[in-house]
């Protein structure tokens, strides 16, 4: 007989999961029956938390949706965060947890992880929540989610099993069936304005990360400068016509208004990315032609063109219909006079700013080809106003949509979980690491080549600065770090401590290369400590 809980994990088998984020708990162990003989490989983090981080990790780098196995009431809410993260970053993951016994649900019986409705409260940040009352609901569940995650707009799903239903017998349920491609839209009009164009703009997002190739391409034939929000960073690195810098930076604005028309690409017009000093609305726009996904984006702002579909599917049309002899567009020169400004524009806003972007671009350039993963912190920021990564989809981080701290030790674990072959660096502060810490042992049990790099400054400096500013006494600011050395040697993990200047942080690198399993690299950023 063939349990409920072993057809869950078929299922996920059969539809490419290869990898379980989860912690067991006894209202879940039938969801592990079958588990060990599927093939999925299995990983505990040291938190409910740390499992949605890198399920969404792992979505990011692969492709494919993270999955995350969570008990009941507590494990459930303390994935809720990641399912936030991923909800804003459109991150496709599944949470799958137990609830209770059916005829328990909602009475209030004081029953061990209760909550008054747990799959209410999924619902709140699932794109789709669903509870299998009968062994006949698991074929529609498992589809359920995975067409809400493929189609569309991507994020968090949920199921729920009561621990009544997973151990009774399953039922036979058909096979995938194939979905079928969807049909583009009518590109026409899209085609006659950019034909038209003679200052034309790329804005990309991340609905963009998977269409690199695509997008050199159409840049190249438009002569368009490419202005890349923090999700995109990586696409088209060092190409001159590429502006890896934040539409929010008045340098980037100024650009854009001065275009004749914008090509939108799987960027959300967020405020995160678009307004992040909250100057009181989106840039100032020409005509707009977006690509996206999602219908409900494209509804939320009045654009000339909207064209419901994925970015990788619409460019190669695009370029097919696009003349290959073009008046050129200055976009090189346009391009080259942005980033100039908008390096210089950073270090306006934080004095510090420009000295962290040349450090990461020392570190990128010690470690090419690497996957970044960041928290918020002050190299973050930085670095999400201005920096040219080199690895498209290699830079992500935390520190906007949602903005949960403790992101990016669990979310870079995913990460070299998905791409054993690459270098991955987990970029944090003092304070966001401590959210997360024990997740660390998750790499050193996995022997994953994780370089965990904190910079230390015993501080949340950038809240306290924002306090500061306001003429608020700074309160709460500055949590007194551990000392990470003990941490790592407690975790079995090499440990290196560098000055925040690019000869102390090479040094560093050097005494801890080559990477055979996880390391940490403190960065002393404390000020006034070399004084």
């Amino acid at each position: 007989m063939t349990t409920v809980g072993e057809a869950l994990v078929h299922h996920l088998k059969a539809r490419g999961v290869d990898v379980v984020f989860g912690i067991p708990g006894v209202h879940t162990i039938e969801l592990y029956r079958g588990l060990a003989a599927s093939g999925i490989r299995h990983v505990t983090p040291r938190h409910e938390q740390g499992a949605g981080f890198m399920a969404d990790g792992y979505a990011r780098v692969s492709g494919k949706p993270g999955v995350a196995f969570v008990i009941t009431g507590p494990g459930l809410t303390n994935t809720l965060t990641p399912m936030a993260q991923a909800r804003e970053d459109s991150v496709p993951m599944l949470v799958v947890s137990g609830v209770n016994r059916r005829a328990s649900l909602g009475k209030g019986l004081g029953l061990l992880h209760e909550l008054p409705d747990q799959l209410e409260l999924s619902r709140k940040v699932s794109l789709v929540a669903e509870q299998l009352r009968t062994p006949e609901e698991l074929g529609p569940a498992i589809d359920s989610v995975f067409d809400a995650m493929s189609n569309g707009r991507p994020g968090p799903t949920h199921i729920e099993v009561p621990t009544d239903v997973m151990p009774l017998p399953a039922v036979a349920t058909g096979e995938i069936t194939p979905q079928k491609p969807t049909p583009l839209p009518d590109l026409d009009e899209a085609v006659a304005r950019l034909t038209e164009a003679r200052a034309p703009v790329i804005l990309v997002g991340g609905g963009a990360r998977r269409a690199g190739a695509a997008l050199r391409e159409i840049a190249e034939r438009l002569d368009a400068p490419v202005v890349q929000t923090t999700n995109a960073r990586g696409l088209m690195h060092g190409h001159p016509l590429v502006v890896p810098a934040s539409p929010s930076l008045s340098c980037v604005r100024a650009l854009i208004a001065t275009s004749d028309v914008v090509l939108a690409l799987g960027t959300e017009f967020g405020p995160t990315d678009y307004d992040m000093y909250a100057l009181g609305g989106l840039p100032e726009f020409p005509p707009v032609i977006r690509v996206d996904c999602c219908p409900a984006q494209l509804a939320r702002h009045s654009v000339e063109v909207a064209i419901e579909a994925r970015v990788e599917q619409v460019l190669p049309e695009l370029l097919g219909a696009l003349s290959r002899h073009r008046k050129a567009a200055r976009g090189r020169s346009r391009a080259e006079g942005t980033r100039h400004a908008a390096r210089a524009e950073i270090g306006q806003l934080g004095a510090s700013y420009p000295d962290l972007v040349t450090l990461l671009e020392t570190l990128r350039d010690a470690v090419p080809g690497s996957i970044m993963v960041g928290d918020s912190t002050q190299m973050i920021y930085a670095a999400n106003l201005y920096y040219d990564h080199d690895r498209a989809g290699g830079w992500f981080n935390g520190s906007t949509g949602f903005g949960a701290l403790g992101y990016a030790i669990p979310a870079a674990i995913g990460a070299a979980i998905a791409a054993p072959d690459a270098p991955v660096i987990a970029l944090m502060g003092d304070g966001g690491a401590q959210f997360t810490l024990p997740e660390m042992m998750v790499a050193v049990e996995e022997r994953l080549p994780i370089l965990f790099v904190i910079w230390n400054n015993a501080a949340y400096q950038e809240i306290g600065n924002a306090m500061r500013d306001a003429g608020i006494e700074v309160v709460g600011c500055d949590p007194m770090p551990p000392a990470f050395g003990h941490i790592a040697r407690a975790c079995g993990m090499p440990h290196a401590t560098a000055g925040p200047t690019p000869e102390s942080l090479l040094d560093a690198l050097g005494a801890l290369q080559p990477l055979d399993g996880p390391a940490l690299l403190e960065i002393d950023a404390i000020p006034g400590a070399a004084e």
